[in-house]
């Protein structure tokens, strides 16, 4: 088999979600790729499942390893990726059929694109759609604002290596892994529609997150890419002061609509 896109779900105690997951993929336009599991130690009925799956379609691959989080999760899978291209897709959402055959075009077009990512709709505790927006690199190096289910070239991973696993927290490590891909050149493609619906429930990881947490993990990342951080703000915060001169003299509306011309840039 060789399958264009590798579908990487990590999962954890995922027995109430992973079935839901497994049949999104089924559902794809496409046939040519592969399912890769990786169950992180779950000690509910997750295995059950996924071997239920995987006993009637070859391409479902399902591996066991010791809990170790995440990234580890994530990086295991992709050690084991035989794909073009990498898909990864968490253990509660589910991929929207038509979103690999789309992006797979984009990608195979033309090399000017390394990652494709789109929108979301929520479901479960909460409702709505989540629109990511246009590729911004203020806006990434402010907040984490893209999701990890984005398809991206395998050489991505090989050139600029795996996800960080030594973050204080797990839950960050699609930010880091995005503003490495940024640093590296990588080039992001928006595609404006809904690509995968996302879980939102009480029992989620994000839902674990307090104030002190994040902050931990945000100053680990904007300290690992402190030049990255100067190189990019020096000159808007240089700007900001020659224009706050102006906002001073009367010349607001003018200086803030610079401001944003040039946080948008």
């Amino acid at each position: 088999m060789n399958p264009k896109l590798s579908i990487i779900v990590p999962c954890y105690n995922s027995q109430e979600t992973i079935e839901d997951t497994i049949k999104s993929v089924f559902a794809l336009n496409i046939s040519e790729w592969e399912l890769i599991v990786v169950n992180d130690g779950s000690t509910d009925g997750t295995e059950t499942i996924v071997q239920r799956y995987k006993e009637e379609d070859e391409r479902i691959n399902y591996f066991y390893k010791e809990n170790g989080g995440l990234g580890t999760a994530r990086n295991y899978g992709i050690e084991r990726a035989h794909g073009t291209y990498i898909l990864p897709l968490d253990s509660d959402n589910k991929i929207r059929s038509h979103f690999p055959t789309k992006a797979l075009e984009i990608l195979e077009i033309s090399n000017e694109f390394d990652i494709v990512y789109g929108n979301a709709q929520y479901f479960g505790e909460k409702t709505g759609i989540w629109r990511m927006g246009e590729f911004n690199r203020f806006r990434l190096l402010s907040y984490n604002y893209i999701d990890a289910c984005a398809i991206i070239r395998k050489t991505v991973f090989e050139d600029i290596g795996l996800y960080e696993v030594d973050l204080p927290h797990q839950g960050h490590e699609d930010w880091e892994l995005w503003i490495r891909a940024f640093n590296g050149g990588k080039k992001f493609y928006y595609l404006d529609e809904i690509t995968f619906d996302y879980r939102v429930s009480n029992d989620s990881m994000i839902k674990s997150f307090n104030k002190d947490m994040d902050l931990e993990n945000e100053m680990y990342i904007k300290n690992k890419f402190s030049n990255l951080y100067i190189e990019h703000f020096k000159p808007l915060f240089w700007q900001y002061e020659k224009y706050k001169k102006l906002a001073n003299l009367g010349f607001y509306d003018k200086f803030k609509i610079r401001l944003k011309r040039l946080i948008k840039n």
